[in-house]
């Protein structure tokens, strides 16, 4: 669903600075193979997106720190995130229910709240009641996995900057999808972000690339919605959820426990196999996956706090 609100103060028009399609395709090449992504992350361009590819699983650790678990877990997937190679800034803000941009490692970003719940209504205040960071949901890289079992980041992916062969504050760190950039903390340039200078977006003018987004300490600690013209905005990708194998339902998500789960470890094993395992008032819990040796297709055994600790066992798929 498309949400859009116009705000008066961002009704002006940035113009975009001349910037051909190859150079603007060249520049999202360039930010994947200097971070040195390159191995994991195909970028290939036409003559309007540059598209990046991946499994959005990440080469650091994930889900430790988490106690606000969704009871989700990472399985690789499948994504082709497109970026816009000739972006028109519109100053009305767009957001939805799914990513809004990548990393450029691969992984989707989201905005801070886990479950769809950013408004265009609301993008100017802070909803804590939502907000992944605060509530537990994420782990110390930033990220987590959603309703589709995927890895994606809401807030800075720290691990992830700390992998970059680049890492500075010149480096792009990903995406949007109406292709503009996504920096640090600090302008690119090294000096601070002077306050009040970022739009509602999280974003600001940029003399390179017309517009360019930042992640921030405080919410909404990345971009929360996009500020430029996207056309499908609807029909954006989305990962594909798991489904049982040979028809049925999926994999169901969970909602956070009250009080925080305790002691929550992510497992990868080097035959493929994955678990997470954590405790709730006493109580150990887990979920175990492997691939079951047909393509994109995991075995289960879980036992979790949504399903009041019964065990159960199913293949799901891609």
């Amino acid at each position: 669903m498309i949400r859009r609100l116009a705000l008066a103060p961002l009704l002006c028009l940035i113009a975009a600075p001349a910037f051909a399609h190859e150079e603007r395709c060249a520049a999202v090449a360039a930010s994947v193979d200097d971070a040195g992504f390159s191995d994991s992350v195909t970028v290939t361009c036409t003559d309007s997106h540059a598209t990046l590819t991946s499994d959005t699983y990440p080469d650091h650790d994930m889900m430790t720190g988490i106690s606000g678990t969704n009871e989700q877990i990472p399985v690789p997937a499948q994504y082709a995130a497109p970026i816009i190679l000739a972006p028109q800034f519109s100053g009305t803000p767009l957001t939805r229910d799914a990513a809004l941009g990548v990393a450029v490692n691969g992984v989707p970003i989201y905005d801070y709240t886990g479950g769809g719940e950013m408004n265009v209504a609301d993008l100017a205040h802070h909803q804590a009641q939502h907000d992944t960071l605060q509530t537990g949901q994420l782990d110390l890289c930033g990220g987590h996995a959603g309703r589709g079992d995927d890895y994606h980041y809401h807030v800075t992916p720290t691990c992830m900057i700390d992998q970059m062969e680049n890492a500075g504050p010149d480096a792009i760190i990903g995406w949007a999808f109406d292709g503009y950039p996504i920096y640090g903390d600090v302008n690119p340039d090294g000096t601070a972000i002077s306050a009040d200078a970022l739009d509602v977006c999280n974003g600001q003018a940029d003399a390179t690339f017309g517009y360019r987004y930042h992640t921030s300490s405080d919410a909404p600690y990345i971009v929360q919605c996009l500020m430029g013209v996207v056309e499908n905005f609807d029909q954006l990708p989305r990962v594909r959820p798991l489904t049982a194998a040979g028809g049925g339902g999926g994999t169901e998500p969970g909602r956070p426990p009250r009080g925080g789960v305790e002691n929550l470890v992510f497992t990868q094993n080097d035959d493929g196999s994955r678990s997470m395992d954590y405790t709730y008032q006493g109580q150990d819990y887990y979920i175990r996956y492997a691939p079951s040796g047909s393509a994109n297709c995991y075995d289960y055994t879980t036992s979790t706090v949504t399903n009041g600790g019964t065990i159960m066992e199913g293949e799901f798929c891609r």
